[in-house]
């Protein structure tokens, strides 16, 4: 598995470069979004897409796999490529540390997933863990691009297929 930084390594990070991560854009049979309440900065107190950033050491697949599990709680068995979205950029006026003045780039490797082809067990939204989220629900994709809780970023996912 890839290095993990202390606060104080991982601000300094956040501070000097970009950030890679992975988002999961997963739908269901109906075509609604899976979508969390989010704990954390940046982007906390929002509905927002599952994912997570990518860790120095750590394979573009690995760091797939490891999103999935840290966020779905459970493994996936299709390799991440297959799945790629598109790369998307994302701005924050804040940190996941709350420092004043520092914002937060990530440079983000969406992946579209379909819950009952990709994630075979995936049962239920109560079973999802609560680190980044402390809520889940399916919403669909005019309800998301219509709600002013739903982060632009995960609304930028479904507009920008909108455009003519």
């Amino acid at each position: 598995m890839g290095t993990w930084y202390s606060t104080q390594e991982w601000t300094e990070v956040v501070q000097r470069a970009p950030l890679v991560s992975i988002d999961l854009i997963i739908t269901n049979a109906q075509e609604e979004v899976l979508v969390g309440w989010r704990n954390n900065r940046p982007a906390q107190h929002y509905w927002f897409v599952p994912g997570g950033v990518v860790r120095k050491g750590e394979t573009l697949q690995k760091a797939f796999e490891r999103v999935v599990f840290d966020e779905l709680g459970e493994s996936i068995q299709v390799r991440g490529k297959d799945l790629f979205d598109g790369v998307y950029e994302h701005h924050y006026t804040d940190n996941f540390a709350g420092v004043e003045g520092l914002g937060t780039h990530y440079v983000v490797l969406a992946h579209r997933l379909n819950s009952a082809k990709h994630l075979p067990v995936f049962s239920s939204l109560a079973t999802l863990p609560k680190a980044q989220h402390s809520n889940y629900l399916w919403m669909s994709v005019d309800a998301l691009l219509l709600d002013p809780q739903v982060h632009p970023n995960t609304k930028a996912y479904f507009q920008e297929q909108r455009q003519p």
